[in-house]
């Protein structure tokens, strides 16, 4: 017996220097620690489950009411108006403050008082700001989307949309209130678990959107997946409902975060930019709805909807060191930081290379087979021009970040030079050349003003800031 026990004990010991070995080969080689694991599973998922959607979404909705499915995903993210870059504003300043302070499993906030205040003042200005704006973005959205698909329908192609869209538009207002406060609690320092979080989330919405899809109420699928994510990021802050309490119930007095003094002079600056992006990212689909109309703006939707799959999962890399380089910046170690950094960016990049080239070898395959689900897609050239264009855009992202967790903005100017030049593109090509146009145009302005401008003002500053 005592052989065959020792047999078990060494094997049981092999097993797991094993697992040890591998999970330091995921943590250095990889650069994939629990947040990561957990941001990766998470957008992983939700690329895996774009999948399945795009296939139920090729089953189940015609071609026309594919245009409309996507173009409610334009209209949705109209709420970056109110949004206002708040939220990594909010996970920026809880981020600095987070390092000064203890908090303890029961939910008990110890350290220093000053730091303690201003953490209160920075939630409860959350709380206010995003309370009073989500009443107006839901008059917002429900107004600016009924006059735009009633301005907008094609002869042949009606569909009913007004309940579909009027229920996606209030579903967005209530996760609109409460990814703020997540942004928050990552900024606390809980990203490993908001990011276990955004795993659960990405699950039920995309399980209630299938059934929506399998049911025969597609248009109503962006309405249950974005009540999914509200449902479970709900049921999460209220575990969590001591430590935010005791916040909203502490008195900053004195050490009040002032936001016209410390902040405003940031936040408009994030704001701007992300009110650019807009302009650059999600202007494609209601363009091609209006002037090529659905069937077009559906193709669009689904290849666009697989390159920002690709880029959700390739920038988690970075993505999830933004609280720790907010702490790395208060302490001034800017060693650490750029070791940090650029092994994050290098590896976002592969990432991102790796899956665009299996995702455009399908769609070449797809192509080439004379498959019906091709013509849900863009050509091959147009998808290639498209990722192509993602992936500067990733770079840009990482190299954007970088400089905005020193709680400044460099990336104004060419935010709003290049937002108006892309909508400008987009719309004249658009309207006369259609998507081949549109990606074109896009790619032409990152190339020649986009990533340049980026890496000149990343070395510029950071040079600058690190050497004061």
């Amino acid at each position: 017996m005592r052989p065959q026990t020792s047999e078990k004990q060494q094997a049981f010991d092999w097993l797991t220097r094993r697992q040890g070995q591998t999970r330091n080969w995921l943590r250095r080689g990889l650069g994939i620690d629990r947040a990561i694991g957990f941001t990766v599973l998470a957008r992983g998922w939700s690329s895996l489950a774009g999948i399945v959607t795009v296939a139920l979404i090729a089953r189940f909705l015609s071609r026309a009411e594919q245009g409309y499915y996507y173009t409610f995903g334009s209209l949705i993210a109209l709420q970056i108006v109110f949004e206002l870059g708040f939220s990594f504003v909010i996970l920026q300043m809880a981020s600095h403050e987070r390092p000064f302070l203890i908090f303890s499993p029961e939910g008990v906030i110890s350290g220093e008082p000053v730091a303690h205040s201003r953490l209160a003042s920075v939630l409860q200005k959350t709380i206010r700001w995003y309370t009073a704006a989500a009443i107006f973005l839901a008059v917002f959205l429900l107004t600016v989307g009924a006059h735009f698909f009633s301005t907008y329908q094609h002869n042949g192609l009606e569909v009913s949309w007004r309940f579909p869209w009027y229920a996606a538009a209030l579903a967005s207002t209530l996760t609109f209130q409460l990814d703020p406060i997540l942004s928050f609690m990552e900024g606390c320092g809980f990203v490993a678990n908001i990011a276990r979080l955004r795993f659960t989330q990405a699950f039920t919405g995309s399980t209630l959107a299938w059934l929506s899809l399998a049911t025969h109420h597609g248009l109503f699928a962006p309405a249950m997946l974005i009540l999914g994510n509200a449902c479970v990021a709900s049921i999460w802050l209220l575990r969590h409902r001591r430590l935010l309490l005791s916040l909203l119930q502490r008195n900053p007095g004195e050490h009040r975060v002032h936001w016209m003094n410390e902040v405003w002079p940031f936040q408009w600056r994030i704001a701007v930019s992300w009110l650019s992006g807009y302009f650059i990212y999600q202007l494609y689909t209601p363009v091609l709805f209006a002037y090529r109309g659905p069937i077009e703006a559906g193709q669009m939707g689904m290849s666009l909807s697989l390159a920002n799959a690709l880029q959700s999962v390739a920038i988690s890399w970075i993505n999830t060191k933004a609280a720790p380089f907010g702490a790395l910046i208060a302490r001034k170690d800017y060693p650490a930081l750029d070791s940090l950094f650029f092994r994050a960016l290098r590896q976002s990049a592969g990432v991102f290379v790796a899956s665009a080239l299996l995702v455009l070898m399908g769609a070449i395959y797809l192509n080439w087979t004379h498959a019906h689900f091709a013509q849900r897609l863009l050509t091959p050239v147009s998808l290639a021009i498209l990722l192509l264009s993602t992936f500067l855009n990733v770079v840009i992202f990482g190299l954007a970040l970088y400089l905005r967790a020193h709680k400044q903005e460099k990336f104004l100017i060419p935010s709003i030079a290049g937002a108006a030049l892309v909508a400008c593109s987009t719309y004249f090509l658009g309207k006369h050349f259609g998507a081949f146009g549109m990606v074109s145009g896009n790619l032409t302005i990152a190339l020649l003003m986009g990533a340049p401008s980026a890496t000149f003002i990343f070395l510029k500053y950071r040079r600058a800031w690190h050497e004061n």
